[in-house]
């Protein structure tokens, strides 16, 4: 597994796994299981955030603390629908972020993204100061994450301040991300087997959208 890959497998995040992998498993206690996931990879993804040190007055003494650096932007990017589940987690643990949503689906012919939906601005300014988190729950054939990313590399954002978070990756899209950008990191809670003829994850969970929102038919 390259480097570049991080998974997450504290005992929290591995029962959580468990609740949504099982059929079983309703959309609320999906929801639930979900955003406990979502928090410890978005506190793994928020390492990389730049630190400065301030003195402040406890109720006893001065001392000094670090705090995230004031003069960067965070961007939070949910693919639609379904990475929608990291939002309100992500505004609880970087409540200064921008939430920017990024709208694909996928074609289940050819597997690939269409787009319908783009809140990302054309130009960013300074952008060597802007760190992203692309959110998606499956990151299945890679074809729409690959999307997100070129949309922000595109806007000249340095790859090393983008990551990819996803409760479950497939090895095809890990590998098709890092084909073309081997620097990306994937922080992830498990790698799986790979996909079906479908380009659905296996084990995987199903449909994540559906069922989050309660809409399997």
């Amino acid at each position: 597994m390259s480097q570049n890959v991080k998974i997450i497998n504290n005992p929290v995040v591995c029962k959580s796994l468990l609740t949504i992998r099982s059929k079983d498993t309703d959309s609320q206690c999906f929801r639930i299981a979900a955003r406990k996931i979502t928090r410890a990879l978005l506190y793994e993804a928020s390492k990389n955030l730049p630190m400065i040190e301030k003195t402040i007055e406890t109720p006893i003494a001065k001392c000094c603390v670090n705090d995230i650096a004031d003069d960067i932007k965070i961007i939070i990017s949910p693919i639609l629908r379904a990475g929608l589940i990291f939002t309100d987690e992500a505004i609880d643990i970087l409540p200064d972020a921008c939430i920017r949503h990024i709208g694909m689906f996928r074609d289940e012919e050819t597997l690939k993204p269409v787009w319908y939906y783009n809140k990302v601005p054309t130009e960013i300014l300074n952008p060597e100061k802007v760190y992203v988190y692309i959110t998606d729950p499956m990151l299945a054939t890679g074809n729409t994450m690959l999307e997100a990313v070129k949309l922000y590399v595109n806007r000249n954002i340095p790859i090393k301040n983008i990551k990819s978070l996803n409760l479950i990756s497939a090895p095809e899209g890990i590998e098709l991300l890092h084909r073309e950008f081997p620097e990306l990191e994937i922080i992830t809670a498990a790698v799986d087997e790979g996909l079906n003829e479908r380009g659905y994850i296996i084990p995987g969970v199903g449909d994540a959208g559906d069922r989050m929102f309660n809409t399997v038919e």
